[in-house]
């Protein structure tokens, strides 16, 4: 699959299949992630895969839905899916020089990179026939402590991988005209 069919045919997928995921297929995918870019080539970002039931059941009772009478949407994936792939960053290295935050973004480049990380990650899963949705609604203190995961670490972000057992439709994107600007931000 060409990169750019990729990323335009990519879905967030929350039913899957029982059917395992092999071990070299969660390797290539892994690799992808591997090989993202980051912050002075820091690659902050570690990966705990989780495929045992009761601890993929701890890790969808961290879930948030967006309001607090609401359920996450991907509760159920997180508890079904073959694998959950859990995405941590070590704190204090990206965006960081000699231990002290280069540039007013502190711990966030953090994020970024771990963000770099993940588009790999799920666009290979997807590449592959997987799927995937990036979770991010949840109790990451509660999921570092299920996850034994060491102070100097921050959970960022879970997936669950997978065989699609569902079709999703994409959502509409905005105009190129109302995202790109040329030369300066247009005054409100």
């Amino acid at each position: 699959m060409e990169v750019l069919e990729a990323i335009k045919t990519r879905r967030s997928i929350r039913k899957y299949k029982s059917t395992p995921v092999d071990d070299k297929t969660l390797e290539q995918i892994l690799e992808a992630a591997q090989w993202a870019p980051s912050w002075a080539n820091t690659q902050c970002w570690r990966f705990v895969v989780v495929g045992e039931p009761a601890k993929k059941a701890e890790l969808a009772d961290t879930l948030k839905g967006s309001r607090p009478e609401s359920t996450n949407p991907a509760t159920d994936a997180i508890k079904n899916a073959p694998l959950v792939i859990v995405a941590c960053a070590q704190k204090k290295r990206s965006g960081h020089y000699h231990g002290e935050p280069s540039t007013d973004k502190g711990d966030g480049w953090l994020m970024f990179d771990v963000g770099l990380a993940m588009q790999n990650l799920v666009l290979a899963a997807h590449a592959l026939g997987l799927g995937t949705v990036h979770v991010g609604a949840f109790d990451a203190k509660k999921v570092e402590n299920i996850l034994g995961v060491p102070e100097e670490y921050c959970v960022v972000e879970m997936t669950p991988l997978g065989h699609p057992d569902q079709e999703a439709n994409a959502p509409p994107r905005k105009e190129l005209s109302e995202i790109v600007f040329h030369e300066k931000f247009p005054a409100a």
